[in-house]
């Protein structure tokens, strides 16, 4: 655990890359093969189930602590993390542990099943006999919440400098469903697994936003354009007469759309396809407020079924009759794709072919981009007609295009404190807009909630208006004096009966804050339901 703690204070204390990856490559050389594959779960997101909830941590920190509740409450508004806050409210110590990171990780586990008492004494115990930033990490692992801004890109560099292998070959085997308790660091990066070729995803290609003019890409007809469809980018893969469905979130997600098992006999094993789950209400394709009724839920009942069908939008093949052919060109893999399609004429399953378009000049793209709300997407995709299928974020070859944001004047009437660096100023904001009541008379009615989009600066001047200006206090939320007027900018809109507005926004976001307004000049709710297509 001590390696494994000195290694977060690093990652956490740089915001270099080369510092990261240096201090990572590091661990790795030194790490056992049991800490090494929990140090891989845990930075990509695979980490134990939660085994106390967070009012019991609370509870019993404040206990060893020995300060007041609300003392020990307020100490973690401003600090912003409860782990964080646990570590610097109970008394220090020189003191580390010389059990490993695989060790606490496995008691972790073994806790969940154990009764309050126990988990008190193990949790109490432990937080007396580790030193600051060990019991910061500790009860990071026990609350399942690990960010600290280092992507799962940057550890593969770290591990590929170490083991001596391909960054692209480890992102492939770190990709599936694989369990850090139950799998060797052996079998996980250096044997060659065959049995999970069946269900194994490739990495994703992801596109970086257009940078300046769309005219600087070249000559337009390098080039190949197709809508930015908003809805869950997966990878669909057919092998040996089974389907496996994968979110980009490396999540595998086939039992949440039975409607998918009717791609078994009518696409031909070896097949992997990338492309977009997609709403698809009364033979349209919906918004991404449709999509959230199936997110997430345990139980896909014949009512959701019914009630919110889904499609995929493919946009792309990554493995045909059994074979890798990323590398073949961008416009070879459309063409294979699009053979595919002709063999599913008249077959009713929930695929659709995502409609490309060639163009001759930079003006029809823009002609075609002006559509894209019309089409119920987010802007269009630019891919080079050569470009083979990388893997993660790189430049050059795919770029997303996306449309400008839907935008409408609302008051601020509620602020809770940021996290991290800005845990010290209330930089959270909630935006609401006027609608009239039973009484005819004018309200002001929240819709939405935004935390970025300001300068150092505003969110300073904001921060001091908001603590001069404070009505009530919710626990961390306060209210405030309607008086300030921002632009608020989103991607989408829908109806929506989950909000009290009505209405649904998708990623909103600050765009400046209109110093030339006052509240009465603010938008209504009225105003936001008339931009929904």
């Amino acid at each position: 655990m001590k390696n494994f703690a000195e290694l977060i204070k690093t990652l956490d204390s740089s915001n270099k890359t080369s510092v990261k990856v240096d201090a990572l490559t590091s661990y790795f050389l030194k790490a056992s093969d049991e800490d090494k594959v929990w140090t891989i779960a845990i930075l990509s997101h695979r980490r134990p189930p939660r085994p106390v909830n967070t009012t019991l941590l609370r509870l019993w920190a404040n206990e060893l602590a020995n300060i007041p509740l609300w003392l020990f409450e307020e100490s973690y508004h401003i600090v912003g993390d409860l782990a964080e806050t646990i570590a610097l409210v109970i008394p220090t110590t020189k003191e580390h542990s010389d059990k490993s990171l695989t060790e606490f990780l496995q008691e972790i586990i073994a806790l969940k099943k154990k009764d309050d008492f126990e988990k008190k004494e193990y949790l109490q115990t432990n937080w007396l006999n580790l030193n600051y930033y060990e019991r910061f990490v500790f009860t990071k692992l026990i609350t399942g919440s690990f960010r600290i801004g280092l992507s799962q890109k940057l550890m593969t560099r770290a591990l590929s400098k170490a083991e001596n292998i391909d960054e692209d070959t480890l992102a492939y085997k770190l990709m599936g469903d694989w369990n850090p308790n139950k799998i060797t660091f052996q079998e996980l990066i250096l044997d060659e697994r065959s049995s999970d070729y069946l269900s194994k995803p490739y990495p994703f290609y992801l596109a970086y936003p257009i940078e300046g003019e769309v005219s600087s890409l070249g000559n337009p007809e390098d080039w190949s354009a197709e809508h930015k469809w908003d809805g869950i980018r997966s990878q669909t893969i057919i092998r040996d007469n089974e389907i496996y469905v994968w979110s980009r979130g490396e999540e595998l997600v086939t039992d949440k759309y039975p409607e998918f098992q009717t791609f078994i006999g009518n696409i031909p094993n070896g097949t992997v396809i990338d492309g977009e789950i997609l709403p698809f209400i009364d033979d349209q394709i919906g918004t991404f407020n449709d999509l959230q009724t199936r997110i997430g839920r345990k139980n896909v009942s014949a009512s959701v079924l019914k009630n919110s069908p889904v499609i995929i939008k493919a946009y792309d093949l990554l493995e045909w009759q059994g074979n890798d052919i990323r590398n073949l060109p961008y416009e070879e893999r459309r063409t294979l794709l699009e053979q595919l399609f002709t063999t599913l004429i008249g077959k009713e399953i929930p695929l659709q072919l995502s409609e490309r378009f060639t163009f001759s000049t930079w003006e029809e793209v823009a002609e075609e981009r002006l559509k894209s709300r019309e089409m119920k997407s987010e802007g269009l995709m630019l891919k080079r007609k050569d470009s083979p299928y990388l893997v993660g974020r790189k430049k050059g070859d795919w770029w997303k295009w996306k449309i400008e944001p839907l935008t409408i004047d609302a008051v601020l009437t509620y602020a809770m404190r940021g996290h991290g660096r800005q845990s010290n100023l209330f930089t959270d904001y909630t935006f609401a807009l006027w609608q009239e009541n039973e009484n005819k008379e004018r309200e002001l009615v929240t819709f939405a909630k935004a935390y970025s989009g300001l300068t150092d600066a505003e969110f300073r001047m904001v921060d001091d208006f908001i603590k001069k200006n404070t009505l009530e206090r919710f626990g961390p939320v306060r209210s405030v004096t309607p008086k300030l007027v921002f632009e608020i900018g989103f991607e989408g809109i829908a109806l929506s009966k989950r909000h009290k507005s009505g209405v649904a926004t998708r990623f909103p976001r600050i765009l400046r804050w209109r110093h030339d307004k006052k509240i009465d000049e603010a938008n209504s709710i009225e105003d936001l339901k008339n931009m929904i297509v």
